[in-house]
């Protein structure tokens, strides 16, 4: 092999057509853009813009709206998680867990509106758990090892928004 010899992998290079280079070339004159107008500027395109025409999405109502700011902010956690920093002594067995616990513990950054435990995994120490909420398989769960669940009241609604 010399490096008089060497090519590229058919395909691999673009032939470029030349444009605005004379009528004869097929793309004189314009360069393929037609005739003047939106079209034959550059960056036309604009969604939703139908001619002048009043644009479909104006035409069709409002409706509808989202309460974002009034969805309560949970923070989640399940019982294998629980157990593992019980195993790993971040949690004393027979301690009082809450959001402050968990987020002490390392397993919350912070707590939100509140806790809510979840039962995905087990959990073997018995613990007295204070929480905003969880599932009716927690609560089996936590009360099967000997230990207590304690739902507190969700948090208000943020300042200046009233839940209708």
């Amino acid at each position: 092999m010399k490096l008089n010899e060497i090519r590229d992998n058919p395909g691999a290079h673009y032939k470029f057509k030349a444009i605005g280079r004379g009528i004869g070339s097929g793309k004189g004159k314009t360069s393929g853009r037609g005739g003047k107008g939106q079209s034959a500027r550059s960056g036309y395109s604009i969604n939703g813009f139908e001619g002048g025409q009043t644009p479909l999405h104006r035409r069709l109502p409002k409706r509808g709206f989202n309460r974002k700011f009034l969805q309560a902010d949970y923070r989640v956690i399940n019982l294998g998680r629980i157990q593992a920093a019980v195993d790993a002594g971040k949690i004393k067995a027979g301690a009082t867990v809450d959001g402050d616990a968990l987020v002490a513990a390392g397993l919350l950054r912070r707590t939100g509106d509140g806790v809510r435990l979840l039962a995905k995994g087990e959990i073997k120490a018995k613990l007295n758990f204070t929480v905003s909420g969880a599932s009716k398989a927690a609560i089996e769960a936590v009360e099967k090892s000997g230990g207590t669940v304690t739902v507190t009241a969700p948090a208000a609604p943020p300042e200046g928004k009233e839940e209708k």
